[in-house]
């Protein structure tokens, strides 16, 4: 372990590390004892000299994040065994098993003590996204350890992190095959068919973290008017379909985004009249549809990615949500999240409910909603639950 370089803590500096937090922040850093450029593995001692931990080493507030609280030398071996221990989690609670599911998250960052690395699962392609410089630089042996640990399973490893790296960063990213090469789009979930598109779409091409929560609405939809507002691929959308709905709307601002809806529902409910989608503004859209919906889902993509303008987004769940409890009918259903980080639960729970208030409504929780167990939260680090939902019942 002496080729990389040493980060020294400030006294009692340690503490977090110690309750095992990943992340080393910038002012908890005495020295540094060698070179180190973004990106390279380094070393973390307490200023006793204890060992603590290795991890990546990055530019900014968070400086250091970890991947191992062992002595260990972070070689394919090495993460070898990081990809199989978050693979048998997916095994043991049975996505890996289900023939009408072939589509999950495989890791999940700090949940599954990788931080910095995204990885989900479509029908037999990986798609990879790395959050820092560090599992970027490493990318090519993250991709021979998912081939060892899946096997057959796996025909394509596609790496989409250009948009995901720091901006800041002295490196050239470019999005494309690590491994094979495109075989399908089609995936399966809960036996509903989706074309997902991994070059171009947003994240990793579909928002896998809201599996458990459309199987919910769909328990929900039957007999009802359903609203999805940016609906993206539509997955909520054919959920409330499957579900017997007895109209389907899907807004969202992207034509592009519009068409792959259309197209999904088409690949599951050919020919259906009940599904129409339109490519407009959210507010635009929701300024005059009053009594026109029984349920109506606000899954908008991240108000907040920095706490700089956490009171901003604040306001824009408060407005959105507003606008829902005014127009929708009475004894609808409202499906609403927030997939902001640095939004707490708590933040997101005063916004909506100062949106209740300002309607007027009697308004009650039916479910809290968060992400799948696909997506684990380290307890270590709480940093970690960024979905939070609402179901509530409007009077």
């Amino acid at each position: 372990m002496s080729k990389f370089s040493k980060v020294v803590l400030k006294k009692g500096k340690e503490e977090s590390v110690l309750r095992f937090h990943p992340w080393v922040f910038s002012g908890a850093i005495d020295r540094i004892e060698g070179s180190v450029e973004e990106g390279d593995v380094v070393i973390i001692h307490a200023s006793d000299d204890r060992f603590l931990g290795i991890g990546h080493s990055a530019i900014g507030s968070i400086a250091v994040r970890i991947f191992s609280f062992e002595n260990r030398t972070p070689d394919l071996d090495f993460w070898i065994g990081k990809f199989q221990s978050a693979y048998n989690l997916r095994h043991k609670i049975g996505l890996t098993l289900r023939s009408n599911t072939n589509v999950f998250r495989l890791v999940h960052g700090e949940g599954d003590g990788m931080p910095g690395l995204i990885v989900d699962f479509y029908n037999g392609t990986a798609v990879l996204q790395a959050h820092s410089v560090g599992m970027w630089l490493i990318r090519e042996m993250l991709a021979e350890a998912m081939k060892v640990v899946l096997g057959d399973r796996l025909v394509a490893i596609y790496d989409k992190s250009s948009k995901t790296l720091p901006f800041k960063a002295s490196i050239e990213p470019v999005d494309g095959y690590l491994f094979g090469g495109q075989i399908t789009r089609e995936v399966l979930e809960d036996g509903n068919r989706f074309l997902v598109d991994w070059e171009e779409g947003q994240k990793t091409g579909f928002f896998v973290d809201q599996r458990e929560n459309r199987r919910l609405l769909s328990d929900y939809s039957f007999g009802k008017n359903v609203l999805n507002m940016f609906c993206y691929t539509g997955g909520f959308s054919f959920s409330a379909m499957r579900g017997g709905a007895n109209l389907v709307h899907s807004v969202d601002s992207s034509v592009k985004a519009i068409e792959l809806t259309n197209q999904n529902v088409e690949l599951n409910f050919p020919g259906d009249k009940r599904h129409e989608a339109f490519a407009v503004e959210a507010f635009d859209f929701m300024k005059d549809i009053k009594d026109k919906y029984d349920l109506i889902i606000l899954d908008p993509p991240a108000f907040a990615k920095h706490k700089n303008v956490l009171n901003q987004a604040l306001q824009g769940y408060k407005k959105l949500n507003s606008r829902a409890f005014q127009q929708i009918r009475p004894g609808g259903i409202l499906f609403t999240f927030s997939c902001s980080q640095v939004v707490t639960r708590t933040n997101f729970r005063e916004a909506v409910f100062s949106a209740a208030a300002i309607s007027k409504r009697n308004i009650r929780i039916l479910h809290q909603l968060s992400q799948p167990a696909d997506h684990p939260i380290n307890i270590y680090h709480p940093e970690g639950e960024y979905l939070k939902g609402l179901v509530l019942y409007v009077e």
